[in-house]
Order: structure tokens, then C-alpha cells, then sequence
């Protein structure tokens, strides 16, 4: 299979159209202090969402090094697209780069078929396509993620910078102490450093990994918070492969929602790990006196033993992996800074957040084994119930309104981040013992030589889908399934 980048680090291709949002997304790329407000924002008007989106290379400054980079209109990470339970959604996305490409609507809870969320459409070089869904009256709030899914070109585009948030605005905003909180949206991606994109090889089987943490397109941006106040992080993990082990120094995060919707209760965590594709949404309170204190990304090692060059499985400060030519990060890297500013009278943290109702007792329980194989002429292959991926092949059948259990084994080497399209499911246990919480994700890690069990129920939409691991690299050499929702 080959994987090969068809751009340059130098090249530069005009957007045709958006040039000017070029411009301001280097100029924005540029800073690395203070941050602003964040990527362009799109807001629904009248029940509507309407924009065009152009995929294309771009001329960027990072740290004050000249690069390309894939984007969204001009932007790093993309536009940020922000639509309420109801509205109607219509993007139009315009092809410049020279690989088909298309849109998946991550998280999402809506049709998989026609042009909704679509994973099997595939827009060419020069083409356009129209998506247009509406979103469900009583789809939950929560931050979202887009990004490319066209098997074959995708963990090339996603690790190039394709990527951008939607938020869905609901109950969750109307909770007094949350809506009181200063909010910011935090897009984690690292990009390819000079000779990256040409890593393929070892590099795709351990999943490749960008030399360049940044923060909304920025190398260490700043935050504030007044003294007394509440800020309100939606933490969006936008990588093809890193994992981002977080914590903020001498602040918890209080965790209120993950990927796809609100907690009961704020849970307190010293950090936080969000493996690719993974969303959470955290709290964090201004009780110090003041000061600068360091986001720091932690090391995290992603598999253990065999052809991980007999690897830790240290969940903490073990040896990270990287562009699988022996880079790793050996300590904590700052990717942010939190200052003071200014202070209010001090805001409470909630109390209670919104209900989670539990799954009903499963029809069936389905068991998928992950691992990985060498097969003639392609050498590794990541495959899911011994089975690497297939156009065409329906790999597991599933009926509308039923609810079922998922036993996900991983008996590899590596971890592998599980994600479901279309329906959010509820994580039961993790090697038989329970969760500690009850919470919506569409995400879920499964380490190597674990066995976790997921309940979900098929609602609303029928079609064809996919579930798959969201390491990008491991999807495309197979870590991947068709799921058919029938009615």
C-alpha cells in the first residue's frame, strides 16, 4: 500500500479560493503570545450552518520556521464550526490538494449514508462535495472533531494538519457555574518537523509522530485565568498518533464532559491522557495567587515488548515512542502556559452536571480481537478479528434499536484507541473490573494486553460505517471494519 506525501516542505499551492484566510491563518501561526481567541468561528444563524471549506497546502510559520502544512481555509487548526441540537448543516468542501479526499464528522450522531457523514465518498483533486445533515433536536452538547476519512490518504492528510472543532451547544453551556466559566478551545496536534513526511515504514507501523507540539497552530501559546475564576478547556486530541498525557502544574483538572457528552458529576483528575480522536472537557480553578504555571505534555509509552525495542509498559514516565528512528520524549514538554489576570469574586465548581442514563442489558455480545500480521507483498498489517480491511466487505451486521456489548481484546504490542462511528457508547470494564463513572465517548483505549467492554445501542440511522483504530497509520494498514446498522 503505498503511502507516499505528493507535496513538498517548500511548495506552496494557492487556495484558489480563501486566499486571504491564508494570510491570516500564517499570521495567526506566527505568535506565540498571547493567544488568541482562537481559529475563525462559524456560528449557526436561524437553524443553519452553511460554509465552504477548501483543503489545501499551505505556507505556514511555526516558531518562526517556514513550513507547509495541510489545512482548512487558510487555518491551523481549521475553522471552528459551532451549530445547536436542530440546525441544518450544509459544507460545501472544495478539493485543492492533489489526493482524493473527504469529511467525517467525528462524534456525531447522524446519518452515515448519502452526503451526511459519509465515509465512503470520495471527492477528487479539483472536486467538490456537498454534505448536508441536520442534527438531531435532542443531540447532547459537546465538543466535536472533523477531519479527513478517505482510506488511503487519511493519516497522510490528518498528519499534514487536517483537522478543525464543532461544538454543539446545549444543556451542558446552561449549567450556571459552567456557562460562568471563561472558555477555550485547545486543538492538540503535532506536526511534521523537516523530514517527517517521507517516515513511512517502521514510522507507519508504530504510528508516526510530528517533531512539533502545538496548541491551536502555536508552538507553548499562552492562557489566562483571573485569580477566583473557572476556565473551561475543551481538549480536542487532532493527532494521527500521539498521545497527549496532560497536567497543569499545581491546578487539577475537573473533568465535566468527555468525547461525546456531559458527566454526572465533575470528576478530579491530576492529569489528563487523551489518545487520537479523543475529546474531554475540563474546569480548572484560579486558586493560586497568581503566577505562570506550565501545560505540560507528559511521556506516554504506547506499546510494550517484541518490535517495540523491548519498550516499558510504564503508563507514566516510561520511554515515548516516535518516528520509530529512535526519537522519543524523554520528560515533560510545556506546551502551554497559564498566567493570572486580573480576578473576580470566587466561582463555584458544579456540582451535579447531567444525567447518564445507563444502557439496557445487551441482545448480544460480539468479541473483536485486535493485532497485527505480516501478509505477502505488504508486509505488517493491523487486523481486526484476524482480518485486515477491504472495500466491500461487511465485516459485522448489526440491527437498528437493538443494544449490544463489544468485548475488544488487544492481545498485541501496541495500544490501540477503538473508535465507532455514528452511535456513542458507554465504557462497562476494563480487564473485568468496572468503571469508575458512567460517561458517553466514541473513543476508547485499549492497551496492549487488555480486554474492555463497551455497551452501545444502534439508534436512529441505518447504513453502512465503520469502526476502527484511531491511530491513523494502523487504520490504513488495516485496522479497520464495515459496519452495516440495518433496519
Amino acid at each position: 500500500m503505498a503511502m507516499d506525501f505528493h507535496f513538498g516542505r517548500r511548495s506552496f499551492l494557492g487556495l484558489a479560493a480563501g486566499a486571504s484566510a491564508s494570510v491570516a491563518g500564517a499570521a495567526l501561526l506566527g505568535r506565540s503570545a498571547p493567544m488568541a481567541s482562537g481559529p475563525s468561528r462559524v456560528r449557526s444563524s436561524g437553524g443553519r450552518l452553511e460554509m465552504d471549506l477548501v483543503a489545501a497546502e499551505t505556507a505556514v510559520t511555526i516558531a518562526n520556521a517556514h513550513r507547509t502544512a495541510l489545512t482548512y481555509n487558510g487555518l491551523l487548526p481549521g475553522p471552528l464550526l459551532e451549530a445547536e441540537p436542530g440546525d441544518a448543516v450544509r459544507i460545501r468542501l472544495h478539493n485543492r490538494l492533489n489526493r482524493p479526499t473527504n469529511l467525517h464528522y467525528h462524534g456525531l450522531h447522524i446519518s452515515p449514508s448519502g452526503n451526511a457523514d459519509n465515509v465512503f465518498l470520495s471527492v477528487a483533486p479539483g472536486a467538490s462535495q456537498t454534505y448536508d445533515f441536520s442534527l438531531p433536536a435532542d443531540h447532547p452538547a459537546g465538543t466535536f472533531y472533523y477531519h479527513p476519512h478517505r482510506h488511503g490518504s487519511v493519516a497522510d492528510q490528518v498528519f499534514g494538519g487536517l483537522g478543525g472543532v464543532l461544538i454543539v451547544r446545549g444543556a451542558l453551556d446552561r449549567i450556571p457555574e459552567v456557562q460562568a466559566a471563561e472558555e477555550q478551545v485547545v486543538f492538540l496536534k503535532d506536526l511534521p518537523g523537516d523530514g517527517d513526511f517521507g517516515s513511512i515504514g517502521m514510522g507507519m507501523m508504530l504510528g508516526r509522530e510530528g517533531a512539533v507540539l502545538t496548541v491551536n497552530g502555536q508552538v507553548n501559546p499562552a492562557l489566562s485565568i483571573p485569580a477566583g475564576g473557572l476556565l473551561r478547556l475543551r481538549i480536542v486530541n487532532g493527532s494521527n498518533a500521539r498521545f497527549w498525557r496532560l497536567a497543569l502544574e499545581d491546578h487539577p483538572f475537573h473533568l465535566i464532559a468527555t468525547d461525546a457528552g456531559a458527566l454526572e458529576t465533575p470528576v478530579q483528575l491530576e492529569e489528563l491522557l487523551l489518545a487520537p480522536g479523543e475529546r474531554a472537557e475540563v474546569l480548572v480553578r484560579g486558586d493560586q495567587q497568581g503566577g505562570r504555571y506550565r501545560l505540560l505534555n507528559l511521556p506516554y509509552a504506547r506499546g510494550s515488548g517484541g518490535m517495540m525495542g523491548g519498550m516499558g509498559r510504564s503508563r507514566g514516565m516510561g520511554r515515548g515512542m516516535g518516528m520509530g528512528r529512535g526519537s522519543a520524549q524523554q520528560g515533560p514538554v510545556p506546551v502551554a502556559t497559564l498566567a493570572y489576570e486580573g480576578s473576580v469574586a470566587t466561582l463555584p465548581l458544579p456540582e451535579r452536571l447531567l444525567p447518564v442514563v445507563p444502557l439496557p442489558e445487551p441482545v448480544r455480545t460480539r468479541r473483536f480481537l485486535l493485532n497485527h500480521g505480516m501478509a505477502p507483498g505488504m508486509g505488517m498489517v493491523f487486523l481486526i478479528n484476524g482480518r485486515a480491511f477491504e472495500h466491500g466487505r461487511i465485516d459485522t451486521r448489526v440491527q437498528l434499536g437493538d443494544t449490544e456489548e463489544w468485548e475488544l481484546v488487544n492481545d498485541g504490542v501496541m495500544d490501540h484507541p477503538f473508535h465507532v462511528h455514528v452511535n456513542p457508547f458507554q465504557v462497562i470494564s476494563r480487564n473485568g473490573t468496572p468503571e469508575p463513572y458512567r460517561a458517553w465517548k466514541d473513543v476508547v483505549l485499549v492497551r496492549a494486553g487488555e480486554t474492555v467492554r463497551i455497551r452501545t445501542r444502534f439508534d436512529d440511522f441505518t447504513g453502512l460505517t465503520v469502526y476502527h483504530c484511531h491511530i491513523l497509520d494502523h487504520e490504513e494498514l488495516g485496522m479497520m471494519g464495515t459496519l452495516e446498522i440495518a433496519a
